[in-house]
């Protein structure tokens, strides 16, 4: 039996729950590092730096607040024009409670003179029957704050899981579904597919025919252990792709290390025309030695993008040109950055860590805020996209589309290194980036702008029905 796994970014494997029949639980390995003040480095009198902003952190490695982020894909620009995901609601499906997290998002909040929010919690297993868990807890309040931080004008609307079993999450999710919860789902967890079963399997997909019919966008984490996913009995490690990031009604986010400009010159002198968080570069993520970088920080062993072929589902009509090699669902779909040492800053509140400022990192970062891009479309399109999976690899096949709506990371690999229950070592062999659309990040990471432009000239509402049916005879 498998174990599904909150993807916050994982430092330390932790161990599995034991196997119960048809219920598949959920561990927690949250991977964050903190992030302390820089003195009195501030910018614009709004709000003071972290040494991981001005190059004063572990070489190499950054760390990025909400407006670099923004910058960086381009969002900052939508959001000045009034495009900030006003009207719509993107919902967040965790497991379990947190009382913390109001207090922490809105410390984030004040800190970076973003609008104030009352989150909508819904708990559909009662309150009452849904235990704190700080694991998850971390997990959720990285979730709301950068979904906020991306789209501040949507709603976040928080769905507690009574606990990290599927039959919980997938309880929750359908009550997100039925109840017309929001537009945009984004699911920070996964297992192995392949151990997932036929029963959860189908029960997953029947939640996501219902989404798409109601023209709700889905989002999932492909994983932070790179091609690896735990075995089905939680002892060792296998070549998997995630679910649900591999059923093919859903988008799947990968993982990529981005550089972009942070705010060392402000200890020297800024050149003309400085603008901190503009994209440079970016590379497929893998942290760790000995696959990746950063291995001076994490030792030996893996964290990084998940992705690969899955075994469980057969390649949608969507992949068929652009994957004409393989017969089977490939994912991820598309990529942002993920990695904890160049990751984003959270404000966290819980007791069983010290309070204040961390960088996170982990696909878990990117599915909240693919999912606050895709409202922010849904807004400038005044319509609600729904399944996105055929545009987007139609904008992936026009070569002008394709360059104006994605950076093409051609970089890095999501080769893992693992440790079983023994401490051995388990090699996976994993994928690399390269031109187009690859196993490690997918399509790429978003150049909002365009990719707005892409969706409005690739989509149409077909596309979603054909997909279930696709699915269904696939």
């Amino acid at each position: 039996m498998g174990v599904v796994t909150a993807f916050v970014a994982v430092l330390v494997v932790g161990s599995a729950a034991a196997a119960t029949p048809n219920v598949h639980r959920m561990y927690v390995n949250p991977l964050m590092t903190p992030a302390p003040a820089a003195g009195a480095t501030s910018v614009g009198g709004s709000y003071a730096l972290r040494t991981c902003q001005v190059g004063l952190s572990y070489p190499g490695s950054e760390c990025y607040d909400p407006y670099q982020m923004r910058t960086a894909y381009g969002v900052d620009s939508l959001i000045a024009n009034g495009k900030d995901g006003t009207g719509k609601k993107i919902v967040i499906l965790d497991a379990f409670d947190d009382p913390y997290l109001q207090s922490a998002f809105d410390t984030f909040n004040a800190y970076y003179g973003l609008p104030t929010q009352t989150i909508t919690q819904v708990y559909p297993g009662g309150q009452a029957n849904t235990p704190y868990d700080p694991g998850w807890s971390e997990e959720m309040q990285l979730d709301v704050d950068w979904a906020h931080a991306i789209a501040p004008g949507a709603q976040i609307v928080l769905v507690h899981g009574a606990s990290s079993s599927d039959d919980d999450l997938v309880a929750a999710a359908n009550y997100a579904i039925d109840h017309n919860l929001g537009d945009v789902i984004s699911m920070s967890f996964g297992e192995s597919d392949q151990c997932l079963g036929p029963a959860l399997t189908k029960a997953w997909h029947k939640a996501f025919v219902k989404a798409t019919l109601k023209g709700m966008t889905l989002f999932a984490s492909s994983g932070d252990e790179g091609a690896a996913q735990p075995s089905c009995d939680g002892n060792s490690w296998i070549q998997s792709t995630s679910s649900p990031a591999s059923d093919p009604l859903v988008t799947g986010v990968g993982g990529t290390e981005l550089n972009a400009t942070d705010f060392s010159c402000l200890l020297t002198s800024c050149p003309v025309g400085w603008n901190p968080g503009s994209w440079i570069s970016e590379i497929g993520w893998n942290e760790g030695d000995p696959y990746g970088d950063f291995g001076f920080v994490f030792g030996y062993g893996t964290i990084a993008s998940g992705g690969g072929y899955s075994t469980v589902w057969d390649r949608p009509n969507y992949q068929r040109e652009t994957l004409r090699h393989v017969k089977q669902r490939a994912e991820p779909d598309v990529a942002y950055n993920g990695a904890v040492l160049h990751g984003v800053l959270v404000y966290l509140n819980i007791p069983e860590a010290a309070t204040g400022w961390y960088r996170f990192g982990g696909t878990s970062a990117g599915s909240p805020q693919w999912a606050a891009l895709t409202a922010i479309a849904d807004q400038a399109a005044h319509h609600d996209y729904g399944f996105i999976n055929t545009a987007l690899y139609n904008i992936g096949e026009s070569s002008g589309s394709y360059a104006s709506s994605f950076h093409d990371i051609t970089s890095g690999n999501n080769n893992a290194a693992e440790f079983d229950a023994a401490n051995n070592e388990v090699d996976i062999a994993g994928y690399n980036a390269g031109t187009g659309w690859d196993a490690v990040t997918g399509l790429g990471s978003p150049k909002a702008e365009g990719l707005l432009n892409g969706l409005k000239a690739k989509w149409n509402v077909l596309q979603g029905p054909a997909a279930i049916l696709d699915a269904i005879h696939g």
